[in-house]
């Protein structure tokens, strides 16, 4: 459904992605985990057109991404939940849900999904009409979702997910997470918390410095990757060396 191929980008004269390539099968959830600064938020803006590519291709239903704008790229079925958030706290929570719609123009259909979140989350159908400034962390976090899913993206990246969140705050994300993955939600799901990402996605790609440097299953990952090492961005270690150039189960 996604698919990157030795994709390279750059900010000015610094390289961020050094050959990355990542594939997303239809209704599969995958993670991409590393440390901070290893270049996985370039990677979703680079699929968004935010960032350009300077070498490789990006594919999403066989069609190829490149040069078009980060709009058309939303229209064609890609949804995104930014890190930390970002969501408009000066505006209502109906308001910014209506945001999240602003590429469809059927009232009928974006008030029905508003109504649905309403159900699907109910503490912003409590706060509606309210502020989001005023929602909690975790409740913020769940309104940037629910924006995303109000474009009705056919597969919808996560950056960071739990950022910032108290560690109870934190398995209720994952949960929600994995609820959408179980409602048939295809998935990128992007991550510092690499054991917790590792219990719950299909697959995973393990990036250091703007390279893929382990890939597979997650349980072979979650038995072959040094977790400490992998958060803490080290040097990849010697019993990891087996996955460099991973076993991906979707080619």
């Amino acid at each position: 459904m996604l698919v990157l191929e030795d994709v390279h980008a750059s900010y000015g004269s610094v390289v961020a992605l050094r050959g990355i390539s990542i594939r997303v099968a239809e209704g599969e959830m995958v993670g991409l985990i590393g440390a901070n600064g290893a270049g996985k938020t370039t990677v979703l803006s680079t699929i968004t057109g935010v960032v350009r590519a300077t070498r490789g291709e990006i594919r999403f239903q066989g069609k190829s991404l490149l040069g078009k704008a980060p709009e058309e790229i939303v229209r064609s079925g890609i949804g995104m939940v930014p890190e930390e958030r970002r969501i408009f706290s000066g505006l209502t929570v109906a308001e910014n849900l209506r945001l999240g719609a602003a590429i469809r123009s059927d009232r009928a259909g974006i008030q029905k999904d508003i109504d649905g979140m309403c159900q699907r989350f109910p503490i912003l159908g409590e706060r509606l009409h309210s502020s989001a400034g005023m929602l909690s962390g975790g409740e913020q976090q769940q309104l940037a979702i629910a924006r995303a899913l109000m474009c009705r993206p056919k597969v919808l990246m996560l950056d960071e997910p739990s950022l910032g969140l108290a560690p109870k705050l934190v398995e209720s994300i994952f949960d929600l997470v994995m609820q959408l993955r179980d409602m048939g939600v295809t998935i990128l799901l992007i991550e510092q918390n690499v054991a917790k990402t590792l219990q719950i996605v299909d697959r995973a790609y393990l990036m250091r410095t703007g390279q893929i440097v382990a890939q597979g299953p997650a349980r072979e990952l979650e038995q072959v990757v040094d977790i400490k090492s992998a958060y803490l961005g080290g040097k990849l270690v010697e019993h990891e060396r087996g996955l460099d150039r991973g076993v991906d189960t979707h080619r």
